[in-house]
């Protein structure tokens, strides 16, 4: 045997929970807090107070536990790893769910130079309320339809504009807050923009 070659054997058995399931704990973990934290923003920007409160609570709550872990572990990458992994998938998570709840109000302009007698009536008739004004584009005369829309019948508008103007220009912007008008029905909306529905 040589003996300037010496076998190290670590008298501690390998981690497994440090080096996986912790990680993985606080990579869920992220998930949650940071979720939770994207859906709060959305909210705050436009205008939903009630649940705001409650949302930040539980997001740092989580947070501090996350962080206690990550403290006591600074020589474990894998916790790093777990922190930063929870990170982007909890703003992707978040923003998914923001999307698919779809709250809010948004503004529809609807610009066509052809004759939109049939998009009008169209839009009355699923309670859309409109303004429409005469307007001047690079080719001529113009008509303006301005609507203010819950989001979640925009792809409903869209698709009678798609219908019945396929030519003419849309665009479509968030709003914070309206006075009174006159608005879709929201008796197919979930339960969730039913309580959210109310801002104040």
């Amino acid at each position: 045997m040589n003996p300037h070659l010496v076998l190290l054997v670590s008298s501690e058995p390998f981690n497994y929970f440090n080096w996986f399931g912790l990680p993985l704990i606080i990579f869920f973990s992220r998930i949650g807090d940071v979720t939770i934290g994207t859906i709060r923003h959305v909210f705050i920007s436009k205008g939903f107070r009630r649940i705001v409160p409650l949302l930040g609570f539980v997001e740092v709550l989580i947070w501090i536990v996350v962080v206690a872990q990550v403290m006591k572990n600074l020589n474990n990458w894998a916790c790093y790893i777990g922190w930063a992994g929870g990170f982007a998938a909890g703003t992707y998570f978040g923003l998914l769910i923001e999307e698919r709840l779809a709250l809010g109000l948004q503004i529809v302009r609807i610009i066509t130079s052809k004759e939109c007698d049939q998009l009008i009536v169209e839009l009355k008739l699923n309670n859309h309320g409109i303004t429409i004004v005469d307007g001047h584009g690079a080719q001529g005369p113009v008509k303006i339809i301005l609507s203010v829309v819950d989001r979640s019948h925009v792809n409903s508008m869209i698709t009678i504009i798609n219908r019945t103007q396929p030519s003419a220009f849309y665009s479509i912007e968030d709003i914070r807050e309206t006075g009174l008008g006159v608005f879709s029905d929201l008796k197919g909306s979930s339960v969730l923009q039913r309580i959210f529905s109310s801002r104040k």
